[in-house]
């Protein structure tokens, strides 16, 4: 697979900005991508907690905006927040971190490991943009998890993709490119307009589509042939009018 990178949205503390520069030094990743982030001065908590993540992570990390995180990479939203069954679809389906690394192993694309804020995670709305989402198995009793924690446990799952020493699976699965998935998003849109699906239902109705297409990983020849075929639908529909 290609390279997996950790995104924090809206860290409210340096601290835990350091934290996950420690856990992400300790597994083997080391690009660390922030969105709105505080500001983290060498004489923050930020590299108090870091670690040796000091030295080369936490400076290095790179600040972008969410509209170019799921643009770039094949997102995983991690939350412990989930439905039980797919009658509501921002939350659902789910893997757990094991899972994940099994999914992720075979994948030719830059991922995402995506973290939200300290105390309300990610909003439904950005968990609907990203392609995946991930929950830690916890007790009903009491959930959730501090983000530190959180990260640590997916990080170490994520170990046998990311740890050099660890032997790794062959590729086995050439996915298509992050812009030729968002083209694909962008012609099942068109094909919804072209078919008058009902307005009240498109969003949910592209939610649904957006996770499919992730947990399927297309190659860049089935996203090539989804798109001319909803291209062609849409086209024929329209030459009917």
């Amino acid at each position: 697979m290609s390279s997996v990178a950790v995104a924090v949205v809206d860290a409210e503390t340096p601290g835990n900005v350091g934290t996950i520069a420690r856990s992400m030094k300790n597994f083997g990743l080391d690009e660390l991508l922030l969105i709105d982030p505080p500001d983290l001065p060498r004489e923050s908590e930020a590299y108090g907690y870091a670690g040796q993540a000091r030295e080369d992570i936490l400076p290095e990390a790179r600040e972008i905006s969410f509209d170019e995180l799921v643009t770039e990479y094949h997102t995983v939203g991690c939350t412990a927040i989930t439905n039980e069954d797919g009658s509501k679809h921002v939350r659902y389906p789910f893997v757990t971190p094991r899972d994940l690394a099994d999914d992720l192993a075979g994948l030719d694309a830059d991922t995402a490991i995506v973290f939200g804020r300290e105390r309300v995670g990610l909003t439904n709305d950005e968990i609907e943009r990203l392609d995946q989402v991930c929950s830690i198995p916890a007790s009903e009793e009491y959930p959730v998890l501090n983000l530190g924690q959180a990260a640590t446990i997916v990080l170490y799952e994520l170990r046998s993709l990311t740890v050099e020493d660890t032997q790794l699976p062959d590729p086995t699965h050439d996915r298509a490119a992050q812009p030729e998935i968002e083209g694909l998003h962008e012609q099942f849109a068109g094909f919804l307009d072209a078919i008058d699906h009902p307005e009240e239902k498109r969003a949910k109705t592209r939610r649904l589509f957006q996770r499919l297409i992730g947990r399927a990983h297309p190659t860049g020849r089935e996203t090539t042939t989804l798109r001319g075929l909803f291209r062609q639908a849409s086209q024929r529909l329209s030459d009917e009018e």
